[in-house]
């Protein structure tokens, strides 16, 4: 996505300097040169003046109001499928410059509980989603299945077993459970009956500027359990939307999904 982001600026970058140039310096060349006959644009301002309006257009949008992203691992389970296609709000935690995410305008912070995409320390060049379970000062745990958050354990309901589709089929028999946060509530999936320890077990304090991160699919997770807190530099977005599903291993079009709100 960085190098897609590189490309989507230089070309506007590109095609806005020579329209602009040609404007200033050589449109007017060509109108002296030509006299009294109509001058001819070149092939490649005429190409950079149609175009350039529409680069422009499109990095405004992306970088600045919403960005789609597509789901492609079983880590936000059930929240999120395999093949979700979603819209990340790109001002929810502040105005970001495209390419180095270096905020300029700050608007909001993110709060427990949020979905939120992000590019982690350990792989800046990819785009992540989890969900944030812990905010600046707090002391997060994770012991037999349950989240603490600052010493109170988060209350949870069983909703049965767990049936997977698609590509996510492979969480079917997991146990699907409520986890209720302060003041708001989701789904996620446990792996019961597992014949060893589980290796994200233990405590964090979370450092000012930092969050604590994590899956709703508990046991398919690679996050902050593992690899630490999640900068606030590395913020892209809230996502808030699910505009479209498509899952060849389901059958593709997964018109049920389609319209869901991220929670």
């Amino acid at each position: 996505m960085k190098w897609f982001e590189i490309g989507l600026v230089s070309l506007t970058l590109l095609s806005g300097l020579i329209w602009l140039l040609d404007r200033l310096v050589f449109a007017k060349r060509r109108a002296r040169r030509a006299g009294l006959l109509e001058a001819s644009e070149p092939v490649l301002v005429d190409y950079a003046r149609s175009f350039f309006p529409i680069l422009a257009a499109v990095l405004i949008l992306r970088s600045f109001i919403a960005e789609p992203f597509r789901i492609p691992s079983s880590s936000m389970m059930p929240t999120l499928l395999i093949g979700d296609f979603i819209l990340v709000n790109k001002f929810s935690y502040g105005l970001r410059l495209p390419i180095n995410n270096h905020k300029v305008i700050a608007i909001g912070e993110p709060e427990r509980g949020d979905v939120v995409v992000f590019r982690p320390p350990h792989h800046p060049d990819q785009d992540w989603i989890k969900r944030v379970i812990g905010l600046p000062g707090d002391t997060i745990a994770y012991r037999d299945n349950t989240v603490y958050v600052n010493g109170e354990a988060f209350d949870y309901s069983d909703g049965g077993a767990y049936e997977g589709r698609g590509r996510g089929q492979e969480m079917t028999g997991a146990t699907l459970l409520r986890e209720e946060m302060p003041g708001r509530s989701h789904e996620v999936l446990e792996i019961t009956g597992l014949p060893f320890r589980d290796p994200g077990e233990g405590e964090w304090t979370v450092r000012p500027g930092h969050y604590f991160v994590m899956g709703d699919n508990r046991d398919r997770s690679d996050d902050s359990r593992f690899w630490g807190e999640l900068p606030e530099s590395q913020l892209r977005g809230k996502a808030f939307l699910i505009w479209m599903n498509w899952d060849g291993a389901a059958g593709g079009v997964g018109f049920d999904r389609i319209g869901r709100s991220i929670r």
